[in-house]
């Protein structure tokens, strides 16, 4: 198997929600957008972020997923500059994202802030001086 990831798929509850938060709100464009199903973002060569409506999930998938606290998993998204980073999160804010945090230094040499999406996802917003993240930036 080759070391890569194609698609991150979110299950979401409410996609017209998720919609309206990355579309309307962060200024998202849509690759794919089947009201009611899917919703797919092109984030990176040959890299698709999907928001699955649960629906489609639970009877694909068999079960429902697990619901309830933080889910353990955050995404990032890499700025080059601390600017940068403090730009997006009142981006987030004013798109309606909840538990916005402040951005601040970090113990790992850099400076990032965090918020969630509609279902709680966490976007972790950084700026990463270091060779793996000037490595990822545009």
């Amino acid at each position: 198997m080759d070391q890569r990831v194609s698609f991150i798929t979110l299950v979401v509850t409410d996609l017209a929600a998720s919609r309206r938060f990355y579309v309307e709100g962060l200024g998202w464009e849509a690759e794919v957008d089947v009201p009611d199903e899917v919703l797919m973002f092109r984030v990176a060569d040959k890299v698709v972020l999907s928001l699955w409506d649960e629906r489609g999930f639970s009877a694909e998938v068999g079960h429902r997923p697990a619901r309830g606290g933080v889910p353990p998993v955050t995404l990032s998204h890499n700025l080059a500059t601390t600017q940068g980073v403090d730009t997006v999160l009142e981006q987030a804010r004013a798109a309606g994202a909840s538990q916005v945090g402040e951005a601040s230094e970090r113990d790992w040499g850099g400076y990032s802030g965090y918020f969630a999406d509609p279902d709680g996802f966490r976007w972790e917003v950084a700026h990463n001086p270091g060779e793996i993240g000037q490595s990822v930036l545009p």
